[in-house]
């Protein structure tokens, strides 16, 4: 129990105190600045929260936000893992190199991007020395949204490496031996082996990748604040807002709770299809 009680209390204290003091609050109408404490209104939050323009286009925002990301970053993390599982000089450098990102935390790696793409930066620099005009990334509409999910590419794309490549190290030779024997050449190898032989680990990490994505928020808060005209307010940003900015605890604490059940829905239909497929 002592060696256990240091991890009860933060989970305790920092986790499930906050989640259940949240949903409290979700039913409430409720604001810091208010001498008064929280009033009780019901599902009033939860029905204007869905009738509210501003979350339902943050919804699609974040849905925006996760497919732009999640496609590239697991086919490019599938690459990058099929081409370190070979054995090859260097290999433990180039594997190490391309974790580097993930361990840098998420707004230091936003500060890095943020000069990246600045009027001044290392993208624009390069484009003028080629005689293209220098683009304003994260001040125009079409343009943001995509710029950050290059940046969360970047950042997530070892982290996603290393997972494929355990599960690719899974995968026993003899099958790949026994596949070449009978003549099937590399994408029968990689349809009928590696991908059926992944699939345990995929699904985990296209789960993990979509809980993640459509919690995003410190990226959106140091790069665009939402901008430009909500074009990247996605729904961890909306929820902010609503709360610091608005003071609408109760608002924001509703907004949290959709956004957690449409998270473990999708997750749990994801899951669900796979392993029924699988069966």
């Amino acid at each position: 129990m002592l060696f256990v009680l240091p991890a009860t209390v933060y989970i305790v204290g920092f986790q499930l105190i906050p989640v259940v003091y949240g949903l409290v609050l979700s039913f409430t109408d409720y604001s810091p600045l208010s001498r008064s404490g929280p009033e009780f209104v019901g599902f009033e939050n939860f029905a204007d929260v869905l009738a509210d323009p501003r979350f339902l286009r943050s919804l699609l925002v974040t849905g925006q936000y996760v497919l732009l990301v999640l496609p590239a970053l697991l086919i490019l993390a599938l690459a990058l893992a099929m081409m370190v599982n070979r054995p090859f000089k260097g290999v433990g450098i180039f594997r190490s190199a391309l974790y580097v990102p993930h361990i840098v935390s998420l707004t230091a790696v936003s500060m890095i991007w943020l000069w990246i793409y600045s009027s001044n930066g290392a993208i624009n620099g390069l484009l003028e020395t080629i005689g293209l005009d220098p683009q304003t990334w994260l001040l125009d509409e079409n343009a943001a949204l995509p710029a950050v999910a290059v940046m969360r590419i970047w950042k997530a794309l070892g982290s996603n490496m290393v997972l494929l490549l355990a599960g690719l190290q899974t995968i026993p030779g003899d099958l790949y031996e026994a596949a070449r024997m009978d003549g099937a050449g590399a994408w029968a190898r990689f349809r009928y082996v590696t991908l059926p032989g992944l699939r345990p680990m995929l699904v985990y990490v296209v789960a993990m990748d979509v809980i993640y994505l459509a919690q995003s928020f410190a990226e959106i808060f140091i790069l665009t604040r939402g901008g430009p005209l909500g074009s990247t307010t996605v729904t961890n940003y909306l929820i902010y807002t609503e709360a610091f900015q608005y003071n609408s605890m109760g608002s924001a604490s509703a907004m949290a709770f959709v956004l957690f059940a449409l998270i473990a829905g999708v997750s749990l239909v994801w899951i669900r299809s796979i392993t029924r497929r699988s069966a």
